[in-house]
């Protein structure tokens, strides 16, 4: 039994859950095929238990599931002995940390739209540490720098021989608010512009003088899964991180990047914006 499953792992057992559900089968009734208990079947579908390859496909071929993809993608989840570096931070960072770094390794690409903030992943480590120590109530110098370590280390994805493609939509006043002091927020804005130029990487401006956009609502990460059913949205909320995964709200939140990103400017010209407030500063 796991004391708590990652967010990954919560993940399989939603869609183990969902495939029975569609089926109409009780846990009762799905237990009585595997010959297990009614319990067994409750702590795999809470993410307390985990579940062999075998097992999962005898659960599919039950549920009459015929969808290959699918089995093969919910199988590697099963599998997937990985501990990666965020396992370093489990019962010193609050566990959505981990779960976020998690969800951007597995993630076969990432989008994202802020309207506030830098981007994480594109964040220098003066402007994280900022944000950071503008926390209420105030953070200890010790668990700041934790965080600001973690989030430096999530870059890893963008880097290497295979980095994670990333297109990130940011708004105006998201680049024109200075977190930190002067000098750090030209820094801030120039290493934008430098990252932007990865052929992986893609940064796209929302400028002020846009006219009929009411799209400020329309935060969020949208991390790619090996299928469009097991992609993941993280919002950020008053009491942390919410991660979505129904097909209805993943659908919605697709809608909502493609029409954000239709909007912005093209990456070129973004990138002379980036660098034309840069020199303001």
């Amino acid at each position: 039994m796991r004391r708590e499953p990652t967010a990954r792992q919560a993940r399989l057992a939603t869609e183990l859950r969902r495939l029975r559900e569609a089926t109409g089968l009780s846990a009762r009734e799905a237990a009585a095929l595997l010959s297990v208990s009614p319990a067994q079947i409750t702590h795999i579908e809470s993410g307390l238990a985990g579940v062999s390859e075998k097992r999962l496909r005898l659960l599919a071929a039950n549920y009459s599931c015929t969808d290959e993809e699918l089995i093969e993608a919910l199988s590697a989840m099963a599998t997937d002995r990985t501990r990666g570096w965020w396992e370093e931070y489990r019962e010193l960072l609050p566990t959505p940390f981990l779960d976020l770094a998690e969800l951007e390794h597995h993630a076969t690409s990432l989008r994202e739209v802020q309207f506030l903030y830098i981007p994480g992943l594109l964040q220098t480590e003066e402007y994280a540490r900022a944000v950071y120590d503008y926390r209420v109530p105030e953070l200890p110098t010790a668990a700041l720098e934790l965080r600001v370590q973690h989030r430096m280390q999530r870059k890893v994805i963008l880097a290497g021989p295979t980095p994670t493609p990333y297109k990130a939509v940011i708004h105006e006043a998201a680049l024109r608010i200075m977190v930190n002091d002067r000098s750090a927020s030209r820094v801030q804005l120039v290493r934008l512009a430098e990252v932007s130029e990865a052929d992986h990487l893609t940064v796209r401006v929302i400028p002020f003088d846009l006219e009929g956009f009411a799209g400020a609502t329309s935060a969020m990460t949208y991390a790619e899964g090996a299928l469009p059913k097991l992609d993941t949205v993280v919002r950020d909320g008053p009491h942390g991180a919410a991660f979505i995964d129904s097909e209805a709200q993943l659908a919605a939140f697709r809608t909502l990047f493609h029409r954000v990103e239709a909007v912005s400017l093209p990456p070129d010209r973004s990138r002379d914006f980036i660098h034309r407030l840069a020199k303001e500063l």
